[in-house]
């Protein structure tokens, strides 16, 4: 199913993260608004998405090349070029497909998937806005098992979801009056939570932050507070923040913070367009200067089925430059 994407300018916006951390927004491109793990809008996930053989697919990694590197940020002042992010120290990197999947899949599920052309797999490992918050199989055992067999691991902390937020399921895990400070207790949790499951510093801990109206502004003060304070709490403790949501919504709400100046913002994007090509180069909202290189994830597909060695799982499919947990 195809989409046409229009890509709409965003506002100039004050770059005082302290004083005004949300920020008015346009209205949106409609695209998918995915919460792929427990309730796809019926209007933009049908069933029977769009999927592509291995010969059709576009494995874009255009970002990679030097000459197609963004030039550098002004050191001072709003930007529209690449956003002032903290480097990534000697981060473990994955380059290639994932899934993600609502539950962990059992150690002889992940073995037999060996098969298949994935690479890395997403784990909601914490948070109290998970679809599935009873992971019976996930620990630091599971973590060393598929760590042995060959797998990446992209840690997922579904936590506070935004005052907004667009899936009814979601709503009963909003943030509340006091978002930063919330923010800041849901990261010390995301990573007392990652370490016990045996993810080590230096790790990305992806938060997850499903569709959300970012053009109310109040919304979007809330929502950015939040984000900004689980980012510095992560950071602080060694890990490495990342982002994920619906690319015309959370995604597009982060690219106009970085280009009014914000910072603790994340580190790395994981943003939803399916129904597309798995890219990372063509994001109309991202494009080629904001997280840029060895910092994206595209998750172009949600909540189908495949079957490997076997086992069928219902997934999300991932195409990844991005780090991927250490496992102690």
């Amino acid at each position: 199913m195809g989409l046409v994407l229009v890509l709409m300018a965003l506002t100039a916006l004050p770059a005082s993260a302290r004083a005004e951390p949300g920020l008015p927004q346009p209205s949106p491109t409609h695209g998918p608004h995915p919460d792929a793990h427990s309730d796809p809008l019926a209007d933009l996930a049908p069933p029977g998405l769009a999927t592509f053989p291995d010969s059709a697919l576009d494995y874009d990694f255009a970002l990679d090349d030097p000459a197609l590197a963004p030039a550098p940020a002004p050191a001072e002042g709003p930007s529209t070029s690449e956003p002032l992010l903290p480097s990534l120290s000697n981060p473990r990197m994955f380059r290639g497909l994932a899934f993600d999947t609502c539950m962990a899949p059992s150690l002889d599920t992940m073995r037999r998937w060996r098969a298949s052309k994935y690479g890395a797999v997403g784990v909601y490992y914490g948070g109290r806005g998970r679809a599935c918050p009873h992971q019976p199989r996930l620990g630091h055992r599971w973590m060393k098992g598929v760590q042995r067999l060959g797998w990446r691991v992209l840690p997922v902390y579904v936590g506070s979801q935004s005052p907004c937020v667009v899936g009814p399921r979601k709503k009963g895990h909003r943030i509340g009056r006091h978002a930063w400070s919330e923010g800041v207790r849901e990261g010390r949790d995301a990573v007392r939570r990652a370490w016990a499951v045996g993810i080590r510093p230096g790790s990305p801990l992806y938060l997850d932050m499903e569709a959300y109206k970012y053009r109310q502004k109040k919304c979007a003060r809330t929502t950015l507070a939040f984000v900004r304070g689980w980012d510095r709490q992560v950071r602080g403790k060694g890990y490495v923040p990342g982002f994920y949501s619906s690319a015309d919504s959370g995604v597009a709400h982060m690219r106009a913070a970085a280009r009014a100046g914000v910072r603790d913002l994340p580190s790395v994007i994981w943003f939803a367009r399916w129904h597309t090509r798995p890219r990372l180069s063509r994001e109309p909202v991202l494009w080629r200067s904001a997280w840029s290189r060895q910092r994206r994830i595209h998750q172009y597909a949600g909540n189908v089925k495949e079957r490997h060695g076997g086992r069928t799982l219902v997934i999300d499919r991932n195409l990844v430059h991005a780090p991927v947990a250490r496992i102690r």
